[in-house]
C-alpha cells in the first residue's frame, strides 16, 4: 500500500471548479484524507482495504459520525470513459449521488465513538469484502471512495465530505497484452550558478539532498529503468557546487557553500545510473522558453538553436551517452515551435527525440496512444514539414478523479494502474506508453516516486526506454500539430527584456573579441540560463540572476575603454581639447585591460552643434594591456564650444560600454569673418589708390603750385617758436606731437562668426 496520503478538501469553496460551474453553498464540511488502499487493482474476491482520516473543518460539532466506503458501479472499460468521469464540483456535497454508500456489511463503514468537534481528526480503516462491491468480475475501471455522515446542530443529517479514486480491477480472464511503458523522469532545476564558484543560493544544494526533489528523482533509477530527461546546465552546475562554490549576497560578501558532499554524492550516484544502462536525454542548455523567445524573432530566437548547439558539443563532458532531445506542452508544441526548434541547429540528427504531452491537443484532436506513442507530426513550416515526435501520454499522470487532489501520489498511482489496464485489455498487437510528468507537476518528487513503483508492482507493465520504444515504430504515422494561441511562452515580459539586455551585451563582446571563440564560456552559460522555463514561480530569483549577469557582462566591456586624465572626485570628468583653424586633429587613447585581442573603432558625434564634420578612423586590433591613440580629423564652419560624445565601438560598430562626452574648443575665422577682413583690406588698399590717383592728377595740372606747397615757410611773428615741429619725413607738421592716424577698421571685427 502506498503510504502517502490522500487529501481531499471536501468544502466547495477549495474545490477547483470549472470556469462555468455556479458557486454552490456546501453549508458545513469536512475534510476526508485516504492514506491507504490495497491492492492497487484487486482480483475477483480480493478484499479492499481503505484507510484514512477524517479533519472537521468547520465550525459545528458533528454527531453521530461515521466513514462509508462507496462506489459507482458503472464499469468503465476505455481510456476515454475515464476522461468524462463526473467531478460534481457545482453540485453541493450533501447531493452528490455519483459513489452510493456500502452499508449491508459492517466492515464497509465505521462509525465513531464521540461527536466530531471543530479541527478534530479522527482516523478510520475500512475492509471491503468482494461481494459487497456488487459489480462484476470482469476487467475494468470503478470509481470507489470514502464519504463522511453525520448529524448538524440543526438537526439534519448530512453528507459532509468525500473522496473518491480509480480502482482497476483486473477480471479472471488474463490480459491480452503487455504495455511497454517508458518512465521519462526530468532532472532540471532554476540555475543558481553566476558563474565559476560563484551561486546565488542554497536552493539547488537542498534539491540534491536525499529527500529533496532531484534527490527523490535520482533514487528513482536505482533499481528499475527509467530515461532521464536532464538539462546540461544544472548538471553543469553540480558538478561545480561537487568542486567547491561560495554564495555570493547582495552586499557584494560571500559565504562558503554547504552542499558540496550532496552534490557529489548526487553526481556519483547519476553516473552510476548511466553505466548500467539508464537512458540520458538531454534538453537544450538552460532548458529554455522555446515559445517565448521564437516568439520574441531575432535575435532572441536564436537562441533556442545556440542552446542545442551547446548541449550537442559539450554534453558528452556531463555523461558518458546521451540523444539530444526537445520538450514542449502546451501552446509551445504548435507546429511554428516544433518545426523550427527541432532541427537548424549544429549537430541536429534524425536521431534528436522530441517530445510532446498529448495534453497539448484537445480530447477531439489527440492522436490515438494505445498502441504508439510515435508519431509524424506535421510541421509545414520546417525544410521536412514533418518531425518525428513522442508523445507522452498524459491520462497516465492526470490522477483523479477529484480534481483537487489530482497530483497526489495515491491518485496517480491509481490512474496509471487504471489507464495501463484498459491498455493491456484493449488488444492483441504490441502496446508502448511513454509517462512524462508535466512541469511544475511534482514539486517534491513524491507523485513521481509513486508512478515508479507502478512499474516493477503491475504485472502488465514491462519497462523499456525512450530508444527502445522509438526503434519499435520506424514508420510512424502522421498527425497533425496541436493548435495554439498567438504568443505562449511561460516567461514574464520583464525576464524577456532582461534576457533581451544580456543577449546584447553579450553579443557585442563577442563581435569585439578578434577571435570571437574566445567569448568566456561561462558568459554563453549565463545567457542561455537567463532564458530557463524552470524561472516559472520564481520572477525575483530570474531578476537577482539577469541583473547579476548584465552588470558581470557591463565589467568585461568597460575593460575597453578611453582614457581620460579628468578625475574629479573619483569620477570621470569630460576631456578637452582645442580645434585650431578650420581644419585640425585632436587625440583620443582607447586602452584594451582585457585578456583577448580586440577589434576597436571611436565614432565621435556632435550633441548641440551641426557643423562639425569628423572624419572616423579605420578599425585597429589590440592585443592585451595595449593602447592606441588616433588622431581625430575634424573640421567646423563656426568657432565656439561643441559639446560631443566619443564611443568605443566593436568592429560591428555597436557601441562598446558607456560614451565619453568631450568638449571641444572651435577657434577659426569663419565664412563671414573672411567677407569682413576682405572687406577691410578692400577699403584700405582702395582709400590709398584714390588718395594717389588726386595727387598725381594735381601735380600735371599745377606743378608751380605743388613746388610752392612744398617750399618751407617761415613762422609768424605772433608765434612762438616751438608751437610746431617741422615733419621731416612728409614735410607737414604733427598736431599736438602725435603722429596721424591711419584711417581702417580693425581686424577684430572680421574674425566674428554667426555666433560672434
Amino acid at each position: 500500500m502506498l503510504g502517502a496520503s490522500l487529501l481531499v478538501a471536501a468544502s466547495a469553496a477549495t474545490l477547483s471548479a470549472p470556469a462555468d460551474a455556479h458557486p454552490v453553498d456546501d453549508g458545513p464540511t469536512v475534510e476526508v484524507t485516504i492514506d491507504t488502499f490495497g491492492p492497487v487493482a484487486p482480483k475477483p474476491d480480493q478484499p479492499v482495504v481503505i484507510k484514512g482520516r477524517v479533519t472537521n473543518t468547520s465550525s459545528v460539532t458533528f454527531e453521530n459520525p461515521q466513514a462509508l466506503a462507496c462506489i459507482d458501479r458503472t464499469r468503465l472499460s476505455s481510456t476515454s470513459a475515464l476522461e468524462a468521469i463526473p467531478t460534481e464540483q457545482s453540485v453541493p456535497m450533501d447531493k452528490r449521488d455519483s459513489c452510493s454508500n456500502l452499508t449491508n456489511d459492517s466492515h464497509t463503514f465505521q462509525p465513531f465513538e464521540q461527536p466530531l468537534a471543530p479541527k478534530q481528526t479522527v482516523n478510520f480503516s475500512l475492509t471491503v469484502p468482494w461481494k459487497e462491491w456488487r459489480i462484476s468480475g470482469e476487467t475494468g475501471v470503478y470509481v470507489v471512495g470514502v464519504t463522511f455522515r453525520g448529524d448538524t446542530p440543526d438537526g439534519g443529517r448530512v453528507m459532509a465530505g468525500r473522496a473518491r479514486l480509480l480502482m482497476p480491477v483486473i477480471g479472471k480472464q488474463p490480459l491480452k497484452r503487455a504495455v511497454n511503458t517508458a518512465l521519462v523522469v526530468p532532472l532540471r532545476f532554476r540555475p543558481t550558478q553566476l558563474g565559476g564558484r560563484n551561486f546565488a543560493n542554497e536552493a539547488l544544494a537542498k534539491a540534491l539532498a536525499p529527500r529533496g526533489e532531484l534527490g527523490r528523482l535520482l533514487a528513482l533509477g536505482a533499481q528499475r529503468k527509467v530515461t532521464w530527461l536532464a538539462d546540461p546546465a544544472t548538471l553543469d552546475e553540480v558538478k561545480q557546487m561537487a568542486k567547491g562554490y561560495v554564495i555570493l549576497g547582495q552586499n557584494g560578501q560571500t559565504t562558503p557553500g554547504t552542499g558540496q558532499a550532496v552534490a557529489a554524492a548526487w553526481l556519483k550516484e547519476f553516473e552510476a545510473s548511466t553505466s548500467k544502462g539508464n537512458e540520458v536525454v538531454l534538453l537544450p542548455y538552460g532548458d529554455p522558453d522555446v515559445a517565448g523567445l521564437l516568439d520574441s524573432g531575432a535575435p532572441l530566437k536564436d537562441l533556442v538553436g545556440q542552446a542545442r548547439t551547446k548541449t550537442e558539443h559539450s554534453g558528452g563532458e556531463l555523461t558518458r551517452t546521451f540523444t539530444n532531445g526537445l520538450w514542449l506542452e502546451g501552446g509551445a508544441a504548435a507546429s511554428r515551435y516544433l518545426g523550427a526548434a527541432s532541427g537548424g541547429f549544429t549537430g541536429a540528427t534524425s536521431d534528436d527525440l522530441n517530445l510532446v504531452n498529448s495534453a497539448s491537443w484537445t480530447a477531439r484532436t489527440r492522436p490515438v496512444l494505445t498502441s504508439t506513442p510515435v508519431y509524424n507530426v506535421l510541421t509545414p513550416e520546417s525544410p521536412d514539414h514533418t518531425v518525428r515526435t513522442v508523445i507522452a501520454d498524459s491520462a497516465l499522470t492526470e490522477g483523479g478523479p477529484d480534481p483537487e487532489t489530482a497530483d497526489s501520489p495515491l491518485q496517480v498511482r491509481q490512474r496509471f494502474a487504471a489507464v495501463t489496464a484498459l491498455i493491456a485489455a484493449a488488444g492483441t498487437n504490441t502496446a508502448s506508453v511513454v509517462a512524462l510528468p508535466p512541469r511544475g507537476w511534482d514539486p517534491n518528487g513524491t507523485a513521481t516516486a509513486a508512478l515508479a513503483a507502478s512499474l516493477s508492482s503491475l504485472p502488465w507493465i514491462k519497462s523499456a526506454d525512450l530508444g527502445t520504444i522509438v526503434a519499435a515504430n520506424p514508420k510512424p504515422q502522421a498527425t497533425r500539430a496541436p493548435t495554439a494561441p498567438r504568443t505562449n511562452g511561460v516567461l514574464p515580459e520583464a525576464q524577456m527584456q532582461a534576457v533581451s539586455q544580456l543577449d546584447s551585451a553579450t553579443t557585442t563582446m563577442q563581435s569585439l573579441l578578434v577571435d570571437g571563440s574566445q567569448l568566456p564560456e561561462v558568459m554563453t552559460q549565463a545567457l542561455l540560463r537567463s532564458t530557463s522555463s524552470s524561472w516559472t514561480g520564481h520572477p525575483e530569483e530570474a531578476r537577482y540572476f539577469t541583473s547579476i549577469e548584465r552588470g558581470s557582462a557591463s565589467q568585461q566591456l568597460g575593460k575597453v575603454h578611453l582614457i581620460n586624465a579628468k578625475v574629479d572626485s573619483g569620477q570621470r570628468k569630460e576631456i578637452k581639447v582645442n580645434l585650431a583653424g578650420s581644419k585640425g586633429t585632436f587625440p583620443l587613447t582607447i586602452a584594451n585591460d582585457t585578456s583577448w585581442s580586440v577589434r576597436v573603432g571611436i565614432v565621435v558625434t556632435p550633441v548641440n552643434r551641426t557643423d562639425l564634420k569628423i572624419k572616423t578612423p579605420q578599425t585597429v586590433v589590440l592585443g592585451p594591456g595595449q593602447k592606441w591613440t588616433p588622431r581625430i580629423s575634424a573640421s567646423a564652419e563656426q568657432n565656439g564650444l561643441i559639446q560631443a560624445n566619443a564611443q568605443v565601438t566593436n568592429a560591428a560598430g555597436e557601441p562598446v560600454g558607456k560614451p565619453q562626452q568631450i568638449l571641444i574648443q572651435a577657434s577659426q575665422y569663419g565664412s563671414v569673418g573672411w567677407i569682413f577682413v576682405g572687406a577691410a583690406c578692400a577699403l584700405l588698399f582702395g582709400t590709398s589708390f584714390v588718395r594717389i590717383y588726386r595727387r598725381i592728377r594735381i601735380e600735371r595740372r599745377n606743378p608751380a603750385a605743388v613746388t610752392t606747397a612744398t617750399e618751407p615757410t617761415e613762422p609768424a611773428e605772433s608765434e612762438e617758436p616751438g608751437d610746431e615741429t617741422p615733419d621731416p619725413a612728409h614735410g607737414r607738421h604733427a598736431a599736438n606731437g602725435v603722429p596721424e592716424q591711419t584711417p581702417g577698421p580693425s581686424l577684430k571685427e572680421g574674425v566674428g562668426s554667426k555666433d560672434g
